[in-house]
């Protein structure tokens, strides 16, 4: 009889995990089966650099069955489970209600962005975690720059043009970096808007940027993004936020139309519903150093929405990076094959290789191995890194030649935000639709001018 395995999520770790256990597992001796709301995993290092035109976006992701030889991939969002049972409840993405059985479960079900009670947060602010979510931010910015190009008003066009990010974490400094080189890149072409200039504003609570490296690298990031007019704001939070604005605590109020929030991760809300031990303060599953659930036959957790122990310090997770995710990935298939096969599991045991922080322009800081990196040479070892940990041979070259292109020619300046939406094939043409409304609009308030100059 076939060992069923299940893995939950498509990310990091579970995409590692069913490649590992495909080589770990003998042949017919277990069904793999591979559940994930979306058919790729996402390179999330990449975000920053598909949102700013540097690669492809499609590049950015690896397509699941490319990966993977005799897993069977199942799209679907899990909904719940049932321990005791061992069965995994999803929904498919056909809208069917399934229950499936599982011999060992794996969850990798990953995490979301963390979100603050913050009045117009949900509303106004865009995110940058998901592939989406990137785009849509480059379309946010050409879009801003096509309307202020057309306002006359300075002070009206001040608020198209000023952007803020808060968060300076990984996904804040890299996406705001980028993001800035972009708009650097495309100003030439918008007259109105290279003479009043761009404004980057990011935000964050604590007293410096990026606490995850050492100070002098966090300093000398923060030197570079300066040098280039950023402006930052340590020890500083958002009060509230509308479409026209953002207020920043203390009371000052900056006209911008383009908030984006990278303050932080939660792990995914279906992990409060598996019938799991979740740790109190993490709100993370429970493992042991093993990985395994402790007191729950056959589960095991990893990447974001675990709480791995860490190896440096037992009383702490381990970070949610992409590289702890793959190291648990492969452990995990180890163990699963272990335990099928009546042997010790083994503990997560790993140091961190280094992190790398892309500034832009050729630009970046890292630290390895206690050596510290800044400028050109960080730069090249954080792509030279970015490039190994990318699956796939045939991905890699997609990646090589995105980014010599980027170094010959300049980024591409159209706006696709309705690329992948058409509209119905018998609604009237919209663009005329819309000047129509535009010119009611304007005729009725020069109307409303002409009563007003007559009273």
């Amino acid at each position: 009889m076939a060992w069923n395995v299940v893995i939950v999520g498509g990310g990091f770790g579970g995409l590692e995990a069913a490649r590992r256990l495909e080589r770990a597992l003998p042949r017919h001796s277990a069904r793999l089966t591979l559940v994930s709301d979306q058919n790729f995993m996402l390179y999330t290092p990449l975000l920053p650099g598909a949102a700013a035109g540097t690669l492809e976006p499609r590049h950015a992701v690896v397509p699941l069955r490319e990966q993977l030889e005799c897993t069977d991939v199942l799209l679907g969002s899990v909904t719940g489970a049932d321990p005791g049972r061992k069965v995994v409840q999803l929904t498919t993405g056909d809208g069917r209600d399934l229950e499936l059985p599982y011999d060992q479960l794996v969850l990798a079900v990953g995490s979301v962005s963390r979100t603050l009670p913050i009045p117009g947060l949900a509303e106004h602010a865009v995110g940058m975690k998901t592939l989406p979510e990137a785009i849509a931010l480059r379309n946010r910015l050409l879009q801003s720059f096509e309307v202020a190009e057309g306002i006359d008003d300075p002070e009206a066009r001040a608020s198209w043009l000023t952007f803020v990010f808060v968060g300076a974490g990984y996904a804040g400094l890299e996406g705001l970096a980028e993001l800035q080189d972009f708009a650097t890149d495309l100003i030439d072409r918008y007259p109105r808007c290279r003479m009043q200039g761009v404004r980057f504003i990011l935000v964050e609570a604590q007293d410096r940027v990026m606490p995850e490296i050492p100070e002098s690298l966090a300093h000398f990031a923060t030197d570079e993004l300066q040098a280039r007019g950023i402006e930052i704001r340590t020890r500083t939070t958002i009060e509230r936020i509308t479409a026209e604005t953002a207020t920043l605590a203390g009371g000052e109020v900056v006209p911008t139309r383009t908030v984006v929030w990278t303050a932080g991760v939660k792990p995914s809300p279906v992990v409060q519903r598996l019938g799991l031990p979740v740790h109190e303060r993490s709100r993370r599953i429970v493992v042991e150093r093993t990985l395994r659930v402790p007191g729950v036959d056959g589960v095991w957790a990893i990447g974001d929405a675990a709480h791995v122990p860490d190896p440096r310090d037992l009383e702490k997770p381990c970070p949610p990076t992409a590289q702890h995710a793959i190291r648990q990935g492969r452990l995990v298939a180890r163990n699963v094959a272990a335990a099928l096969s009546g042997d010790r599991p083994r503990r997560f045991r790993y140091k961190t290789l280094g992190v790398f922080v892309d500034l832009g322009r050729g630009k970046a800081v890292a630290s390895t191995m206690g050596l510290r990196w800044r400028g050109v040479p960080a730069w090249f070892l954080a792509r030279t890194y970015h490039l190994m940990s990318m699956p796939g041979i045939t991905r890699k070259i997609r990646l090589v030649a995105d980014w010599t292109v980027g170094l010959f020619f300049g980024r591409d300046g159209s706006e696709l935000g309705r690329l992948g939406h058409p509209g119905r094939l018998d609604t009237p043409d919209r663009i005329a639709l819309e000047r129509d409304a535009a010119a009611a609009r304007r005729s009725q308030r020069e109307a409303e001018e002409l009563r007003a100059a007559a009273d």
